[in-house]
């Protein structure tokens, strides 16, 4: 019976590596290893189709001469006139049963304001609504080339779609092509393919990091993602940097937020010079792969959302990616600063103290507030190894900030008035809107600790999106041009906007992209 008894437990031994828990962090089984569903590729040409879906681009209520034939632009004017059609910005009327036809989508786009911005919205508007409809689309309306790659813009970010989760409910999309119709079809499609084309794969990017579950993408995941994304691109440089070396560097504060996961921190550093020798402009990101909270633990409802805690680093890393590969002139360092912050009998307590690289000290009140800490060390490394010339943070750092702008804004504070006039700019120009917030020189005061050189948190309320925009900002040198972002009400969108599906924004690579190139 022993001997019987013994070779069971020594079999047992021998195959228990193959299945031994203790090196398994989750499950172990992937949720999925589908891809997204394909959507429309984008196409140009010179003229439009006699059939299939079109979508006519108006000013106002006269529509554009010699885009249809004479009996269908009969019937338009008809409709237009029953249902009382302006073609003001953001309008549009749907008909079916005209001309050759399956269905005519009038899209308006207004007189006034930034006709490029309305014409991106108006298609990434109709992208939403053809989803469906299983026929080539066509986009026309007198385009030249500059209104053609918006148009191709607003489409590829309007019909983003994160189904890869979806399985016995899963409606495959038709994936007929939507063709762009532009007198200047060959140059239009010459700066879709050159710039917006990246700027669209940035956004998506950025989308895909903080949509996905936690269990998918954590630190060391969200490298191999972004790794993959830039592959061979040109004049990149990406540098990791695990727990052993930023222990080595003295990094207390990321790997502080991390010791209580077992997923290991990375700061990661994806380099893109295409401007010679000029100072480059630092991006820094939160990266907070989940944030349950830490030891001050957050209440249950609405913590599933703390999935897209890092959407700060994704848009940093979709706005290098996009100019890396439309070749920009420029020079930038995107830095994701990536951890999870978990319970756990290793977890960080609050009281305790931690160190940044510099040497600086932080008393830890409450561990929720745990992305200034991440960007805290990643600021003072880029700032020692790289020598930018100017820093923009940016992070889903507060609630406060919520409360004051709500999902129409993103929080902007600033040291230098250029840099902050360039942030706004950039902002208004992709329709990515900022509204300046006050740091008080008294918010340092404030924050200042008994026992350390700062406190992570003021204890009992106050300002709190401007006082964590000055802890952030206590890390930076203030000799460099400094501006911090804080976009907790706006990377994560309850319902569609015209270029934004329900779901992860991927707010603010278009304004870092658009910030990027005209910054000087």
């Amino acid at each position: 019976m022993f001997r019987s008894f013994l070779a069971l437990a020594l079999a047992s031994a021998a195959i228990t590596p193959a299945f031994a828990q203790a090196d398994v962090i989750g499950s172990g089984v992937a949720p999925s290893t589908a891809a997204h569903s394909q959507t429309r590729p984008i196409n140009f040409a010179a003229t439009a189709p006699t059939s299939g879906a079109l979508v006519i681009l108006m000013r106002n209520a006269t529509l554009p001469a010699k885009l249809v034939d004479a009996t269908t632009a009969q019937a338009l004017n008809a409709a237009i006139a029953s249902a009382k059609f302006e073609g003001k910005e953001g309008s549009s009327l749907s008909l079916r049963g005209i001309g050759g036809y399956a269905r005519i989508l009038l899209s308006g786009v207004g007189e006034e304001g930034d006709r490029i911005t309305h014409i991106r919205n108006a298609s990434g508007k109709a992208a939403q609504d053809l989803r469906d409809e299983a026929q080539p689309v066509t986009i026309t309306g007198g385009l030249n080339q500059d209104e053609a790659a918006a148009a191709a813009l607003g489409y590829a970010m309007g019909q983003y779609r994160f189904d890869r989760y979806k399985t016995a409910d899963r409606k495959t999309p038709p994936t007929n092509p939507v063709t762009i119709v532009s007198s200047d079809a060959g140059s239009a499609e010459t700066l879709w393919k050159s710039r917006h084309a990246a700027l669209a794969e940035g956004v998506a990017l950025s989308r895909d990091l903080a949509a996905e579950p936690a269990n998918v993408i954590y630190p060391e995941t969200f490298v191999e993602r972004v790794r993959a994304a830039f592959g061979n691109t040109a004049n990149v440089k990406i540098e990791v940097l695990d727990e052993p070396m930023m222990r080595k560097l003295g990094m207390g504060t990321i790997l502080g937020v991390g010791q209580g996961s077992r997923r290991p921190s990375r700061m990661m550093i994806v380099e893109y010079r295409g401007a010679g020798d000029t100072a480059p402009l630092a991006m820094v990101g939160k990266g907070i792969t989940f944030d349950s909270g830490g030891t001050s633990l957050k209440p249950g409802a609405g913590m599933w959302e703390m999935k897209a805690d890092m959407s700060g680093a994704a848009s940093i890393m979709g706005a290098v990616l996009s100019l890396a590969k439309s070749k920009a002139s420029v020079n930038v360092i995107g830095v994701a600063a990536l951890s999870e912050n978990m319970p756990g009998g290793n977890a960080q307590r609050p009281g305790d103290v931690v160190r940044t690289m510099s040497g600086k000290t932080i008393e830890i009140l409450n561990t929720d507030a745990e992305g200034r800490l991440v960007m805290a060390d990643a600021n003072e490394y880029v700032i020692a190894n790289k020598k930018p010339g100017a820093l923009v943070n940016m992070a889903t750092l507060t609630g406060s900030i919520v409360g004051a702008l709500n999902d129409e804004y993103a929080g902007l504070f600033s040291r230098d008035d250029k840099l902050a006039a360039a942030v706004t700019a950039a902002g208004t120009a992709t329709g990515e809107d900022v509204w300046r917030m006050p740091l008080h020189k008294n918010y340092l005061d404030d924050m200042k600790s008994d026992i350390a050189d700062i406190k992570n948190v003021v204890e009992g309320g106050g300002p709190g999106a401007g006082l964590g925009a000055t802890f952030v900002g206590y890390f930076v040198d203030k000799n460099i041009p400094w501006a911090h972002l804080d976009i907790a009400g706006v990377n994560w969108a309850d319902r569609s906007g015209p270029v934004t599906p329900k779901g992860a924004s991927g707010w603010g690579v278009q304004l870092l992209d658009t910030l990027a190139r005209n910054w000087k």
